[in-house]
């Protein structure tokens, strides 16, 4: 089935926002203990300077970044200057959306387990789980 785009909008940036809140209060309790205090900031799309430093030529090619002080570098007493934050990035989740039947709010999740699970060392099998507990 195609979807005729015609007949939709997509979600403003702040329209955006609030679905990837949702989002993320679906995860396991468990998981989002992990990172209480992230900040989930969305934006259309990632900026030249982490495009670069990823080695990635295509704004398109980035659906979210975990961003915080490396695990291997934290200690319990640094005091981390910027605050742990998930960068979603609008337009490329919502082209992906286009070209494949999944859910908005199940791409989302993906992006947001997938982001969490790599900074913090999880396998894939657990993402997967994850994300099937979180399925909308």
């Amino acid at each position: 089935m195609t979807t005729d785009w015609n007949k939709h909008r997509p979600p403003s940036l702040g329209e955006f926002e609030l679905i990837a809140g949702e989002v993320y209060r679906r995860l396991p309790r468990s998981f989002r203990d992990m990172t209480e205090d992230v900040l989930i900031r969305v934006e259309d799309f990632p900026t030249d300077e982490v495009l670069d430093s990823l080695g990635i030529e295509s704004p398109f090619g980035l659906l979210g970044l975990y961003q915080a002080v490396d695990l291997t570098r934290q200690s319990v007493l640094d005091v981390s200057a910027l605050p742990e934050m998930i960068f979603l990035y609008r337009r490329p989740i919502l082209d992906y959306w286009a070209e494949h039947e999944d859910k908005l709010g199940d791409i989302i999740a993906h992006v947001l387990v997938h982001e969490i699970g790599h900074h913090f060392g999880l396998s894939d099998d657990d993402m997967e789980r994850i994300e099937s507990e979180a399925a909308s």
